[in-house]
């Protein structure tokens, strides 16, 4: 088993670039002073002051990995991070999964009503992509940007993101097989883990196809432990340390890690994806090491 990394560079490093991140998310969402300010409102509530920023950090850290500059890379580390909050919105609605927290705090249509926080994910989503293509201290190559949106678009759309919740959705209240099970978080949540580095990429003016698909191996594996981990702690944490209702897995019936392989299997599974996207870094340098760090952080994270 590979060891446990020193916790301290990572716990710093991710302060940095979230705080990079924050700056550009507050810059870019309206003011609520804007009309309609209740949606405003609800979009600045939504996104700001709040989570890990974990796809922000992958689209950092992969930046640090090829060393391109980080000024490059605020603009689709913001737009990544819209998308997660628009998704997280929607998810959390009477309709989806009708959870009433979200880290910590009432969700949105809980905070507001059900119409805004429809509203407002619709907003967030849309100025991912105004970001994508306006953000003048992006890379300054159209052709680039154009891949970026197509990139993002295709791994929130129905076969990515969009695609993994109609299939979590359906399968509520089934026993899928491992592979069933693997098919729906490669969609739901490794698209944009995958998206995220494809967009750190894109930002080098001159980028190695060879490393492109190093990183894109990594985000699969560590894209699926990210769920795994999950799944572990809709089981192991409680409430107050999740940010959100613990065992709502359970309670909407839905297959998960731990119910088909039992626990220790879970766990041994989180551990062997560690180590798969581990190996995905070999040629890197020491400018992947955030990458390593965060993959640590994915398996033995504790919310």
């Amino acid at each position: 088993m590979i060891a446990t990394t020193d916790k301290l560079p990572l716990k710093r490093l991710m302060k940095d670039y979230q705080a990079r991140v924050e700056s550009t998310l507050d810059h870019w969402l309206p003011k609520e002073s804007i009309q309609p300010s209740k949606l405003h409102h609800a979009m600045r509530y939504s996104v700001l002051g709040g989570g890990k920023r974990v796809r922000p950090f992958f689209v950092y850290a992969s930046g640090h990995a090829l060393n391109i500059d980080l000024g490059l890379l605020d603009g689709p580390a913001a737009a990544v991070e819209l998308i997660h909050a628009y998704s997280l919105i929607h998810d959390d609605l009477p309709a989806m999964d009708d959870d009433d927290l979200r880290r910590g705090q009432p969700t949105c249509h809980n905070k507001f009503d059900e119409a805004t926080a429809i509203l407002a994910g619709d907003a967030i989503q849309s100025l991912a992509f105004q970001i994508l293509s306006k953000d003048k201290s992006m890379l300054d190559d159209p052709v680039c940007r154009c891949q970026m949106i197509e990139n993002l678009a295709t791994a929130i759309g129905s076969r990515g993101m969009a695609g993994g919740q109609a299939m979590d959705l359906a399968a509520e209240g089934l026993t899928l097989s491992l592979a069933e099970l693997e098919e729906l978080h490669i969609h739901k949540t490794g698209a944009l883990i995958r998206a995220s580095i494809q967009l750190a990429m894109l930002s080098a003016p001159n980028y190695n196809p060879e490393q492109l698909k190093q990183l894109d191996r990594y985000a699969k594996y560590i894209g699926l432990a990210f769920q795994v981990k999950d799944d572990i702690l809709d089981i192991e944490a409680d409430t107050e340390t999740l940010g959100k209702p613990q065992g709502s897995d359970q309670k909407l019936g839905k297959s998960t890690y731990p119910s088909l392989l039992g626990m220790p299997d879970a766990k041994r599974m989180a551990q062997e994806l560690l180590e798969q996207a581990l190996g995905c870094l070999a040629d890197f340098a020491d400018s992947a090491d955030p990458l390593r760090w965060m993959a640590h952080y994915v398996v033995e994270r504790n919310h």
